[in-house]
């Protein structure tokens, strides 16, 4: 059964195509587009590459599975005469509204949105056949549900926590004796009032008052908070509070009243003051939440997801210090993975718990674009770029060691916002210099640290990672200490604060990856290298063999490596 997932968010739109239980690919639609987490519309790019790279038609899909997010009024089949005359008259003038499915149902005081939606005409303009099923998944059940498809755990509490989505910010499920229960998060929310508690929306106004975007530059704050000292933080904290049942809550009154609060708040601070408190108030929120719901469910493992747990440094504490023998983050956390975790909620419904059990399998990887393998080294060849001679590996490790700037085009385009070999640049680690050029060749923020990527057998020598961490950190979620030794001989990796994000390799996953980082620990005696993402800052990580070979001619990179050569521009 061919399963389309879509989400069509107003921010991180994406599409996910799934053969049954098994994912055949997942793309989000900034990549297609190149707007940074373009959304607000049916993501129609993503959909068609989707099934492009699956080498299906869309009448071949047997089932269409949606978010609750943009769709043209025209969809609507709920609205009293007075919208339904407002719409016709926008049709008139030749234009057409928006509108949110989550705001429609929260207007209504419904959940029944396959009721509220004229399906037959939205499958009709996506080609798709007439007649088959069409569901809508909970957006908080989605974020969960791939923390606990994607690990063998036989209990687990799965968290998540966002900006908001299905008329919540968090949700609360237990894992145990083979049932999952639903403490908070559910459908029936959409009817009842609006919870004034995101902590994720907190930091959001904390990136906005320091002139970032929200929703886009959190992570600015994640790095900044290292400078600084989180001074302020008490008076953010003191508008916050977690119950006996590990639930979250504010005295803000409304969405507004909290985000003039963070504005006032932070204004005439510094910077690094402002983030180094709200990173405070968040990882001590969260802790405190965390250790209350870990003890009423009586379970040691933990499933994250989430646009909050994005937050590296946050799921480092929740590794390190609650009683966990096992934390996982969903490395799509963000909404790019809600397309894909809505198909698993519906083969949930559809096969139930015991089956849905059976089909389990870890992460190995997210290569789940298109692969361009072959087709990248053609195109560079009728560019005139200059192939360099000698083996792939051998090349691009002693280019490395030299000093230059290599990016890997291999495989599919990762799902979700991290470059994990596939779209990746790599440099040596050795001098903290390194960390300038590179921003400035990306056009990046001066204070954003670089990350460092490993075999995953070089772990332990490297870095102080508890075995809870491990399964995070091959997906470069989650941050751990560097040991001493190790700290001085790789700085360009190493943050303020002691600490890096690695991602740890594994040989079957990437083999061009895997041994280029061999081939430089030979020739250096350093098992690190740095990999950032193949884009430069305000864009998307590149995906074409196209926008691969601009950043080369444009001097992003010094070569590119692929399965089949080392290649320099012409």
């Amino acid at each position: 059964m061919l399963i389309l997932g879509v989400h069509p968010g107003f921010h991180d739109g994406c599409a996910a195509l799934y053969d049954d239980y098994r994912l055949v690919a997942a793309v989000a639609l900034e990549r297609m587009t190149r707007v940074k987490i373009d959304g607000g519309r049916i993501p129609a790019e993503a959909i068609a590459e989707v099934l492009a790279i699956g080498g299906v038609k869309a009448g071949d899909v047997d089932a269409l599975v949606l978010g609750r997010g943009a769709f043209p009024m025209r969809y609507y089949r709920h609205l009293p005469l007075g919208r339904r005359l407002a719409r016709a008259a926008d049709r008139v003038l030749g234009r057409e509204r928006v509108k949110s499915m989550e705001r429609e149902c929260v207007r209504y005081g419904r959940a029944d949105s396959e009721a509220m939606l004229d399906a037959p005409a939205l499958l009709a303009d996506l080609g798709l056949r007439p007649g088959i099923p069409v569901r809508f998944f909970n957006h908080h059940l989605a974020h969960a549900l791939p923390c606990l498809f994607h690990t063998d755990w036989n209990e687990a509490l799965l968290y998540t926590a966002d900006g908001g989505g299905d008329n919540v910010q968090y949700s609360i499920r237990t894992f145990r004796d083979g049932a999952l229960a639903t403490g908070f998060g559910g459908d029936e929310e959409l009817a009842r009032p609006s919870r004034i508690d995101s902590i994720g929306l907190a930091y959001g106004y904390a990136t906005e008052a320091l002139g970032f975007r929200i929703n886009r530059h959190e992570g600015k704050l994640t790095g900044l908070a290292a400078y600084g000292a989180p001074e302020i933080a008490p008076a953010l904290a003191a508008h916050f509070a977690v119950a006996e049942d590990g639930m979250i809550g504010t005295d803000f009154a409304d969405y507004r009243a909290m985000r003039d609060f963070v504005f006032a708040w932070a204004e005439g601070r510094k910077r690094e003051v402002v983030a180094a408190s709200v990173q405070r108030v968040l990882e001590d929120v969260v802790l405190a939440a965390m250790r209350r719901l870990l003890a009423r469910a009586g379970v040691r493992r933990l499933g994250l997801s989430g646009g909050v747990f994005a937050n590296v440094r946050l799921n480092q504490r929740l590794a390190e210090e609650l009683p966990v023998e096992e934390v996982f983050v969903y490395p799509a956390m963000s909404d790019q993975g809600l397309a894909a975790g809505g198909v698993l909620q519906f083969l949930l419904e559809r096969d139930g718990l015991g089956r849905w059990l059976g089909q389990r399998a870890r992460l190995e990887t997210l290569y789940l674009g298109r692969d361009y393998t072959g087709a990248v080294d053609r195109d560079f060849a009728a560019r005139g770029f200059a192939r360099l001679p000698g083996e792939p590996v051998a090349t691009a490790a002693r280019l490395i060691h030299e000093g230059a700037i290599v990016a890997i085009y291999t495989a599919g385009m990762e799902y979700g916002p991290r470059a994990l070999g596939a779209r990746s640049i790599l440099a040596r680690p050795t001098e903290a210099a390194i960390n300038d050029t590179l921003n400035k060749r990306l056009d990046r923020s001066e204070f954003m640290p670089f990350a460092p990527v490993l075999r995953e057998e070089d772990a332990e020598i490297v870095f102080n990672l508890p075995a809870a961490s491990r399964y995070a950190a091959r997906f470069m979620t989650i941050t751990c200490g560097v040991r001493p030794e190790w700290a001085r001989r790789i700085p360009a990796v190493v943050h303020v604060d002691g600490t890096a994000r690695p991602q740890l390799v594994a040989r079957r996953h990437n083999p061009l990856y895997y041994d280029i980082i061999g081939g430089y620990a030979a020739l250096s005696g350093i098992p690190v290298l740095i990999n950032t993402s193949f884009n430069v800052h305000e864009e998307p990580i590149i995906n074409s063999p196209a926008e691969c070979a601009r950043a080369l001619i444009d001097r992003r990179v010094d070569y590119v490596v692929t399965t089949e050569a080392v290649w320099a521009p012409g």
